[in-house]
């Protein structure tokens, strides 16, 4: 099995930045891709970005563009999400995910119902 472990969240100031970081344990070569998904309070979870574990394509939401960057270290079987120039809208209960299937292409990435593996969650509070 694999497990999933989120860290990271907090209480950040509008305009700050922060990282969270996702490690998995277990049978990691098991892993095709991995993707951070976000759910606010009242609203559905939605994709955030998304990363192929071998070549390293990167997919991201339109929200995020320009401002949130996912990256992997596969030596430590982690991914991250940078995030910069955090807004209140950003604010969420972000969950770190992966896929032991093969996705081709970027519609595949960007839908929760791709991956088996959820982690338990991180808190992302962004004040005014």
């Amino acid at each position: 099995q694999v497990q999933l472990v989120e860290s990271g969240g907090g209480l950040v100031q509008a305009g700050g930045s922060r990282r969270l970081s996702c490690a998995a344990s277990g049978r990691t070569f098991s892993i095709y891709g991995m993707g951070w998904f976000r759910q606010a309070p009242g609203k559905e979870r939605e994709f955030v970005a998304a990363i192929n574990w071998s070549g390293g394509t990167t997919y991201n939401a339109d929200p995020v563009k320009g401002r949130f960057t996912i990256t992997r270290d596969n030596a430590k079987n982690t991914v991250y999400l940078q995030m910069n120039s955090l807004k209140p809208e950003d604010t969420a209960v972000y969950y770190c995910a992966a896929r032991r299937n093969v996705c081709l292409g970027s519609g595949c990435n960007r839908v929760a119902n791709s991956y088996d593996l959820w982690g338990q969650g991180t808190q992302v509070t962004v004040s005014s």
